[in-house]
């Protein structure tokens, strides 16, 4: 392999619970709810699967965030009225805490890189294999990246807002092959969502899965990685 795209959500980092979500917008607002009441809502944003890289919707969706579901990360536009749609299923003490939260999950402190993400990208770097992040996303992630010391480490980002077009669409990956100088057949796709991440197969890349855990959960899944490019 002379290249290696990683997926950003689920692979490489992990969001922050949705507790933990909810309390820093409140802080922020200089709103507060008591222990309980911050609990009760924390569930219901999950339920309804209002948090970008957390657990997927489990209750029914409002017809117009249905709408634009599927297509959610084609544009920042679509993105972000997907889940604040989502998010105002729940009641909160502010109207405005709904676009507050959507802008609290774009903050570097918002994620947590894998235990092992900076070992393995920092290796991949030394033995001069190429790498790409290939993320499904309706804004730019690079500033996480920066701020938590591994933008160094890659040398393509390829947002699927930035293309209008998301995985598991073949055009994606395409395009990260081609800034990177690499054939699809000596690539190698890494990814949490067998279909979404899966979709690199199709152009040829070989594709290796993580499972999508909290960060203490999964202190080592990114290293096969290392043994698979050689």
């Amino acid at each position: 392999m002379t290249a290696v795209l990683f997926d950003f959500s689920g692979t490489l980092f992990r969001i922050e619970s949705t507790e933990s979500w909810l309390r820093a917008a409140l802080d922020e607002a200089g709103l507060a709810l008591t222990d309980a009441e911050l609990a009760l809502a924390a569930l219901e944003l999950e339920r309804v699967g209002a948090l970008p890289g957390g657990l997927a919707p489990r209750a029914p969706m409002p017809d117009e965030v249905a709408a634009v579901w599927g297509i959610r990360d084609e544009s920042a536009e679509l993105h972000r009225a997907a889940y604040t749609g989502l998010s105002r299923l729940v009641p909160l003490p502010h109207p405005a805490l709904h676009d507050a939260l959507y802008d609290r999950h774009m903050s570097p402190a918002a994620w947590q890189p894998y235990p092992d993400a900076a070992e393995v990208l920092r290796a991949l770097r030394e033995r001069g294999i190429g790498v790409g992040v290939v993320s499904n996303i309706g804004w730019d992630l690079r500033p996480v990246f920066r701020a938590h010391g591994l933008d160094p480490y890659v040398d393509v980002y390829v947002l699927s807002y930035e293309h209008g077009v998301q995985k598991p669409d073949p055009r994606l990956f395409k395009t990260a092959c081609t800034a990177l100088g690499v054939e699809p057949r000596d690539v190698l796709m890494v990814g949490d969502d067998r279909r979404a991440d899966g979709g690199a197969a199709a152009l040829g890349c070989g594709v290796h899965f993580v499972d999508h855990l909290p960060a203490a959960q999964r202190p080592d899944g990114l290293r096969p990685v290392l043994d698979l490019v050689g």
